[in-house]
């Protein structure tokens, strides 16, 4: 029996649907977290789609998410927009607010969005790759609960902390997409590889006493390691100063597990919009071109290469059999 189920898009997209809405969580949730999901499914890293939408649904089922949020948002400034989640999903305040983010960056050719006190905000590139169909550079930041050592030895200080950004490169043409970790793996790759009994990359992660391992098992036990040492570890102190230092969201050492308990995470997500340019046509087909010349140099150009699919013609999704079966149990099916 194979390992991995493929789904019709619309037959899984009706599964996440019927699995939200098994769990009592409200249309607009429910909307927001299955497109959500969809994207990173097709677009992102495997981990980000329907493995982790099944920790969304343990998080409404044991209380950690708001099932009935409704975010709240405040202007301070013209291109500045605050949202307070109210303990729900982060992508529902996102969407919410995505219209007048649009607007205000069209308007002004920078604008902000930052939000405080929502779950953990899934796959981070959905927010900058929503941008960039728009035509929009944008750059996303967040936090969730302390994972990552500054060094080995080192108590976990900061989450993941990841940072994305995204440049459009043109009518018909992917954008560009950065989407990483502070850490040097995110932590689902560490939960996937513990969870099928696999061996993790050294350099990923320390044991609970500091010490390097390559045993998924202990390094959910310890830490994970930031990429390039003190250099990475400074990127997530700016990332943490960005997601909860501007939206005034929980710092990393102060969130409660995403993945246990009854309480929410309350983290933070901070978006930067930016227009590419005055002459925005020109700068994002210049870009374009930029990046063929790297290509034509070997370099990875993230979101762009090695793309031998379109997304937007693929019909199917594939996820684990394990996932599979645990979204049917919350679906009722």
């Amino acid at each position: 029996m194979s390992d991995e189920i493929e789904l019709d898009l619309a037959l899984a997209e009706e599964l996440a649907v019927r699995a939200c809405t098994a769990v009592g969580a409200t249309k607009a949730t429910t909307r927001s977290l299955v497109n959500a999901t969809l994207s990173a499914a097709l677009h992102g890293p495997p981990t980000l789609g329907f493995p982790h939408f099944v920790d969304y649904l343990n998080s409404f089922h044991e209380g950690r998410i708001n099932l009935h949020a409704s975010p709240t948002f405040e202007r301070p400034f013209p291109a500045f927009i605050e949202c307070d989640a109210d303990a729900g999903i982060a992508q529902l305040g996102f969407d919410l607010a995505f219209e007048s983010l649009v607007g205000a960056v069209r308007t002004n050719g920078i604008a902000i969005f930052t939000q405080a006190n929502s779950y953990t905000t899934g796959e981070l590139g959905y927010y900058a790759r929503r941008l960039a169909a728009e035509g929009v550079v944008s750059i996303a930041a967040t936090n969730a609960n302390a994972m990552v050592v500054s060094k080995p030895g080192s108590p976990a200080v900061y989450s993941t902390n990841p940072l994305a950004f995204a440049f459009p490169l043109g009518s018909g043409a992917p954008a560009l997409l950065i989407d990483q970790a502070s850490s040097e793996t995110a932590f689902v790759n560490v939960v996937a590889a513990a969870s099928e009994g696999r061996p993790i990359t050294p350099g990923w992660a320390v044991d609970k006493d500091g010490n390097h391992t390559t045993d998924a098992a202990l390094a959910m036990e310890g830490a994970l390691l930031p990429f390039g040492g003190r250099k990475g570890a400074n990127v997530a102190l700016m990332v943490e100063m960005l997601s909860a230092g501007l939206s005034g969201g929980r710092w990393s050492l102060d969130v409660p597990d995403f993945r246990a308990g009854e309480a929410s995470p309350q983290v933070g997500l901070t978006v930067i919009a930016m227009m590419p340019g005055f002459d925005q046509q020109a700068n994002r087909n210049r870009a374009l071109v930029q990046t063929r010349r790297l290509e034509a140099h070997g370099v990875h150009i993230p979101g762009v290469s090695g793309r031998d699919c379109s997304p937007a013609t693929k019909t199917a999704v594939s996820l684990p059999r394990r996932v599979y079966e645990q979204i049917l149990r919350f679906a009722g099916v």
